[in-house]
């Protein structure tokens, strides 16, 4: 079985498997929507050169941050990784806290529905002249999608009802018949609430002392543009909007963790869907490097 460890931003992923896998000699496969993006490394909380000399990571700096990239290209390059990697008898763990990568590899993504720009042009246009009337439009074609998908989330309501408007058919039936991909070991890493939001606040207060205002300058001036997705990430996105004078520099601190943490509490409830999972306590627990590093192992010997 292949090890995928998942856990929220600051709790601490890099740091402890750092040592466990330079001490078993295993590669990291990174499950992070944002480290994919080239130029993007303080915002991103990227691995810095060092410890991916320590350590080799895949899925890290692939694409420019004006490229289009999404869950179901992840599942599809990593897969091919994995392949490659299996003949060469590399071992990898998967790491990281983006939800719907990890979905796409364990749960699988059902195929054969192409984007339609046509369709997706009317239904923004609709929503332009009455908002909220695409919310209810899914709520009476698809109920069970509209439960799952958040009523301001307006991308995944216009990709459900594209989806129907195609095929005929409930995008909440179709992903039932999405096939997983091999066997996976989750392991989710997570702290006391308390100990989490201070190691995000300190987090936030690291990258603006590493760069991060200037990372944000150096992107845009590269031509980037601030409605890109990958710079609406939270990080940049508050400085792009502190580089505009909607904040002072103590507001904008505030902000920044306080929106960290709000994303962090957002990862801990997805990863509640996954009660299967094996979890360790970095707060509590007496020795979790070592509980996590005998799971691994434990992970690699299972069929």
């Amino acid at each position: 079985m292949l090890p995928i460890i998942y856990g929220p931003t600051g709790v601490g992923k890099t740091e402890i498997l750092l040592d466990i896998c330079e001490e078993i000699n295993c590669q990291v496969i990174s499950m992070d929507s944002r480290q994919i993006y080239r130029y993007m490394d303080i915002g991103t909380a990227k691995p810095t050169k060092e410890e991916q000399k320590r350590v080799k990571h895949h899925m890290i700096d692939i694409i420019n941050p004006d490229e289009y990239y999404n869950a179901y290209m992840y599942r599809k390059d990593v897969l091919s990784l994995l392949e490659r990697l299996g003949k060469e008898n590399v071992k990898v763990v998967i790491a990281g806290g983006t939800g719907l990568y990890l979905d796409a590899l364990v749960r699988g993504i059902f195929e054969g529905v192409p984007a339609d720009e046509n369709i997706r042009k009317e239904l923004k246009k609709l929503h332009e002249q009455e908002p909220g009337i695409l919310r209810k439009m899914l709520e009476d074609i698809d109920p069970e999608a509209a439960k799952k998908i958040h009523p301001n989330d307006l991308k995944r309501t216009i990709r459900a009802l594209e989806v129907y408007m195609k095929t005929g058919k409930k995008i909440s039936e179709l992903q039932k018949s999405a096939k997983p991909s091999g066997k996976y070991e989750i392991i989710i890493l997570w702290r006391e609430r308390k100990e989490l939001y201070e190691r995000i606040n300190k987090r936030a207060e690291k990258m603006v002392e590493m760069g991060l205002i200037e990372e944000t300058k150096r992107l845009l001036e590269m031509g980037y543009d601030e409605n890109l997705n990958s710079m609406k990430t939270i990080g940049y996105k508050e400085t792009i909007e502190y580089l505009k004078g909607k904040y002072d520099f103590p507001h904008y601190l505030h902000v920044l963790k306080r929106n960290t943490r709000h994303f962090a509490r957002r990862q801990i409830i997805w990863s509640r869907r996954y009660k299967e999972a094996f979890k360790i306590n970095l707060t509590l627990d007496k020795n979790p490097r070592k509980r996590l590093k005998g799971k691994i192992l434990e992970a690699f010997t299972k069929e």
